[in-house]
C-alpha cells in the first residue's frame, strides 16, 4: 500500500467508513441525487463484495483494500437523504469509527458534472444528507467526496433537478465519472487528502 502523505485518515486505528448518499428504492436509483450510491456500488463491485443488511439501518459491504490493507466498510443508508445521519452514527458506534475515518460521497450542485472536489470539514452547502450527518455525529470534520452534477438549467428548482435522471449527454460520461470518484475514495485511504486533491481536482 502506498504511504499516506498526511494524517487525514488513520486506518491503523480501525476501519474506514465510506458512506454513499442517496434515496432508497428503484424510483430514485438512477437520479443525480443518488450518485453517492453509484460510487459505493462501484467500489463493492471492483472488490467482489455483496451488500448485506445491517441493523443500523443501512446496506453494508466490508473488505480490505489490497493485500493486508486497511479495512473498509461501505454503507448505503436505507433512509431517505435527509435522515442519513442516524444510520451513519449507528454504524460509527458499531464499528468504533471516529469522524477522522469517515468519508461521505455525495452529489454536488456547485461542481460541474464530471468534476470532483474533495475536502475535509466545512459547510454543507444546503445538502440535507450532509446536514443530517453533521448533526447526528456532532461534527462537520469528516471527509467529503463531492461528485459534481452541475447546476440546474434555466429556472428549474434544484430540488427537482437532483431527483431527475442524468441527461442523455451526461450518461455518456457517467460511468467514467463514477469510476474516478471510486478511485478518489481509494486514494484518500491510501495517500491522504492533499495528494488526492492534487490528482483529482481536474476534469477527466
Amino acid at each position: 500500500m502506498t504511504t499516506r502523505t498526511n494524517g487525514t485518515l488513520d486506518p491503523t486505528t480501525g476501519p474506514v467508513l465510506v458512506v454513499g448518499l442517496g434515496n432508497p428504492g428503484d424510483r430514485y436509483a438512477a437520479t443525480r441525487h443518488n450518485i453517492g450510491h453509484m460510487v459505493v456500488n462501484e467500489l463493492a463491485t471492483r472488490n467482489a463484495q455483496r451488500w448485506s443488511t445491517h441493523k443500523a439501518g443501512a446496506a453494508v459491504a466490508e473488505f480490505r483494500l489490497g493485500i493486508g490493507g486497511p479495512k473498509i466498510v461501505l454503507a448505503k443508508p436505507a433512509t431517505y437523504m435527509n435522515l442519513s445521519g442516524k444510520p451513519v452514527a449507528a454504524l460509527m458506534k458499531f464499528f468504533n469509527i471516529g469522524p477522522e475515518n469517515l468519508i461521505v460521497v455525495h452529489d454536488e450542485l456547485d461542481v460541474d458534472h464530471d468534476a470532483l472536489r474533495l475536502k475535509r470539514g466545512g459547510g454543507e452547502g444546503g445538502h440535507n444528507g450532509l446536514k443530517s450527518i453533521s448533526q447526528a455525529i456532532g461534527t462537520r470534520d469528516y471527509l467529503r467526496v463531492r461528485a459534481g452534477i452541475g447546476r440546474p438549467p434555466g429556472s428549474m428548482a434544484p430540488a427537482d433537478y437532483v431527483l431527475r435522471p442524468f441527461s442523455a449527454t451526461e450518461q455518456q460520461t457517467l460511468a467514467l465519472h463514477i469510476d474516478r470518484a471510486a478511485d478518489a475514495v481509494e486514494s484518500l485511504v491510501e495517500r491522504g487528502l492533499t495528494t488526492t486533491q492534487n490528482q483529482f481536482h481536474q476534469k477527466a
